[in-house]
């Protein structure tokens, strides 16, 4: 297992655009795990539950692919064209440590 890299504070993060596009995406998936919650109450089949919770978990998954897309157009592109080579090498191991926790799921 990698080490955790230490988050460095840099104020806002990311495109409030995108940002505001994902929180519209977030409040879809509560809505939807509300959604198999009442399933669950009424004692709907497990087969449809089951759809439906892989359907969150796509949705979930897209939600995590618009943070990586959002985070390397805009952190990690900063530091990456930085002049400092340990916040270079900080960001580089920081998404080897995402892709690495990404997989084992």
């Amino acid at each position: 297992m990698a080490a955790t890299i230490p988050h460095v504070q840099h104020g806002s993060h990311g495109s409030k655009e995108k940002r505001q596009k994902i929180q519209t995406r977030l409040r879809s998936v509560a809505g939807h795990v509300g959604g198999v919650e009442r399933m669950l109450e009424e004692g709907a089949y497990c087969v449809d539950v089951m759809r439906q919770v892989l359907a969150i978990q796509r949705a979930l998954d897209r939600v995590n692919a618009m943070i990586l897309e959002d985070h390397l157009e805009t952190c990690a592109s900063t530091a990456i064209r930085s002049s400092d080579t340990r916040e270079r090498e900080r960001t580089i191991a920081e998404l080897l440590e995402v892709f690495e926790m990404s997989s084992k799921l």
